[in-house]
């Protein structure tokens, strides 16, 4: 009888609390929004399998001594973030930006989110219930950036604790960028705003390729040494890409690398979906202000292009800030989309390429920018 009942409970039956029933039902519905709907597969189904995981009883696999546990090691250190940040570098062309250098100023405007959630989430501190310290909340803010990588890498340097909500928030709003902001951009442009055609970009030299990322590398060296390790990374891959003498380790970085980083990547954000650590009403806070922070950055890439239009001597299409946030490319294809369907012969593409390239550096400077301040 005493070994019945030890084996009882033993049992997953007699261990599992609510919480823990409802963080699998979590990662359940994660799984379902990555191989049912498409959102951000490559990243949501291994947070979700990994949320699952975790919240196992008694297996102990995100605890001390479990695969987990030791995969997170890798976002701690802020290693894995900053490998996904080489291959992201390595898949990228700056031509568009360097075709068109205003649009880097799309790619800054649309960082403006980020410091209005900031703000935004000391003001919840006036919420019974919630709690944020300047950590949390610049931890949090930099989901307006819509970067992934970023999002994760500041929350391990400044509010670990929160990691798993920050992560799933960003690429949360990144997966559903074909649905937030097409309904922010048509309220903000006119029909003959949407309908702008811009001219043909020029074409761009490889020297000139090659020489951005390593003019991109020094000035974040003298300037921000803080954000050196997300461009310096990006801008090694990139330079990878770009110089075409060592295309192994371009395909590389943006193949085998970046899918094995992923792959542990999500696992490690999914450990941190366990109930004790997520159920707590601070979560809903970063849910709510990831999505303030996400509208905030796509609006404010529109009103700078509407601006710039108004004082450029060739048209933009106010259309393409939206792209500044940094969801590469799914931004700039929306863009792209928003605009056929003003105009058949719209092609935005390229267009918004430019400045959603320059959103990725915009966030990872704003995020040096946060490291430095905060501490």
């Amino acid at each position: 009888m005493e070994n019945l009942i030890s084996l009882w409970e033993s049992t997953g039956f007699y261990n599992f609390s609510g919480g823990q029933v409802f963080m699998m039902l979590v990662g359940f519905l994660l799984l379902f929004l990555a191989i049912k709907k498409g959102f951000e597969p490559l990243l949501l189904l291994p947070i979700g399998f990994g949320a699952i995981l975790s919240n196992i009883p008694i297996a102990g696999i995100a605890e001390p001594g479990g695969i987990l546990y030791y995969l997170y090691l890798g976002i701690k250190t802020g290693v894995f973030p900053l490998l996904i940040f080489m291959g992201v570098g390595a898949m990228t062309d700056f031509g568009p930006m360097l075709a068109n250098p205003k649009t880097l100023f799309l790619g800054a405007a649309a960082q403006f989110g980020i410091f209005a959630t900031l703000l935004g989430a000391l003001a919840l501190n006036l919420l019974p219930g919630m709690e944020f310290s300047l950590k949390d909340a610049a931890a949090i803010a930099i989901i307006g950036g819509a970067d992934g990588p970023t999002a994760i890498y500041v929350a391990s340097k400044l509010a670990p604790e929160l990691l798993g909500a920050i992560a799933v928030a960003a690429y949360s709003y990144m997966a559903l960028v074909p649905l937030i902001q097409p309904p922010i951009m048509r309220a903000l442009t006119t029909e003959d705003e949407r309908k702008i055609e811009m001219q043909q970009l020029r074409v761009v030299s490889s020297t000139e390729k090659v020489i951005f990322p390593l003019m991109l590398l020094t000035l974040s060296a003298l300037l921000l040494p803080s954000a050196a390790p997300l461009v310096g990374m990006f801008c090694l891959g990139n330079l990878m890409n770009a110089c075409g003498v060592v295309e192994r380790l371009s395909k590389t970085a943006q193949n085998e690398l970046i899918n094995i980083v992923t792959i542990f990547l999500g696992l490690a954000v999914g450990s941190k979906l366990s109930a004790e650590a997520f159920l707590k009403a601070e979560t809903l806070g970063i849910l709510a202000l990831g999505a303030v922070a996400f509208c905030i950055g796509t609006a404010c890439g529109v009103i700078m292009a509407k601006i710039m239009n108004k004082f450029s001597k060739t048209p933009i299409n106010p259309l393409i800030g939206a792209a500044g946030v940094s969801a590469v490319p799914m931004a700039a294809r929306v863009a792209n989309k928003v605009g056929l369907e003003s105009n058949p012969h719209n092609f935005l593409l390229m267009h918004a390429m430019g400045p959603n390239v320059a959103g990725v550096i915009g966030s990872a400077v704003a995020a040096g920018v946060l490291l430095s301040l905060v501490k």
